[in-house]
């Protein structure tokens, strides 16, 4: 990050905010795509993706990929695990919003970085420090507020965080792009979802061919709904500090947030509201101790002292091969 330019810096904030704007405000884009259920927007979500990806790839011949993803069976293996979260994710997270759930999804999101410690820890035996322990400690206790007031545990907010953790987990395993990883999840998702479509066509029920042009446009370009984020979010981690990148992450919940009470009109019950400060408490404990960390190893990597220069050798450099 050191060698990039504020020229280059400001291009990835743009393209951060715009990653994170645009997830943040799509929930003003499914509720569009009514009469169409929640299935068949989720199955156009998977066949459009593809599309629109495919195409992209196309038009920067970037295949190498794939054929090293094919022999390699495990990578393949931990793609379609990918491939089957991320699918209840988006189906849920599509039912919640044109259900009138968007706070509860938008919860989902916030609490997502507490799962993802939790299950470090569980999963990986990652040790945290107390900062982080009194970070999950207040998310827990949110949780149990939110489950008092809803009269259920937040279910929504949980699956979304819980398969969006997982999904991170497997994706850094994987170790594929952006683009490439949407490509070859959604190359997965295809052919059933695809096969769904043409049962809804041969039954009568689908909104694509009934519904006209305009809403089969609006079907089609869930693709370039799920894929131009993605994109912004792929130029935006290459040229800012994975700790900006970490606060930019908040904006999207944010705004989902906002969307819900101000714009949805949803309900915010007292004790919904102690849930929801319960939570960003939380995730300023995460970002302050974050913030500290890295300051101290910033300070500490300056004080280091410089190695000594190599001698010198008659090899021909690498970037000159």
């Amino acid at each position: 990050m050191a060698d990039i330019s504020k020229g280059e810096r400001r291009t990835g904030l743009v393209n951060g905010f715009a990653a994170y704007g645009m997830w943040g405000l799509v929930p003003l884009f499914w509720p569009l795509l009514k009469p169409a259920g929640s299935m068949e927007i989720l199955a156009h979500r998977m066949v459009w993706s593809l599309v629109f990806v495919a195409a992209a790839l196309v038009f920067v011949r970037r295949w190498a990929w794939a054929g090293e993803l094919l022999r390699q069976p495990r990578r393949l293996a931990l793609v379609t695990v990918a491939a089957a979260v991320i699918t209840v994710n988006w189906g849920v997270y599509i039912w919640a919003v044109n259900a009138g759930h968007v706070v509860e999804a938008s919860l989902g999101y916030f609490i997502n970085p507490l799962v993802t410690i939790a299950m470090g820890v569980l999963l990986l035996k990652e040790r945290l420090r107390p900062a982080q322990w009194a970070a999950v400690g207040v998310g827990f206790t949110a949780v149990v507020v939110l489950a008092v007031g809803y009269g259920q545990p937040p279910w929504i907010s949980l699956v979304l965080a819980f398969s969006f953790a997982t999904y991170g987990l497997v994706k850094k395993k994987v170790n594929l792009g952006g683009v490439e990883s949407l490509a070859a999840e959604t190359a997965i998702q295809f052919l059933p979802a695809l096969g769904y479509l043409l049962w809804l066509v041969g039954h009568g029920e689908s909104s694509f061919v009934d519904d006209g042009a305009g809403h089969a446009a609006l079907l089609a370009s869930t693709g370039i709904v799920t894929a131009v984020p993605l994109v912004c979010f792929g130029a935006a981690a290459i040229r800012v500090p994975l700790s900006t990148l970490g606060l930019l992450q908040y904006l999207a919940p944010v705004f989902q947030f906002l969307l819900g009470i101000l714009y949805f009109h949803e309900a915010m019950p007292a004790e919904r509201w102690a849930g929801f400060v319960l939570v960003w408490l939380a995730l300023a404990l995460l970002t302050w101790d974050a913030l500290r960390t890295a300051h101290r190893t910033a300070r500490a990597l300056a004080a280091a002292p410089l190695p000594r220069p190599a001698a010198p050798v008659t090899e021909t450099p690498a970037s000159q091969v």
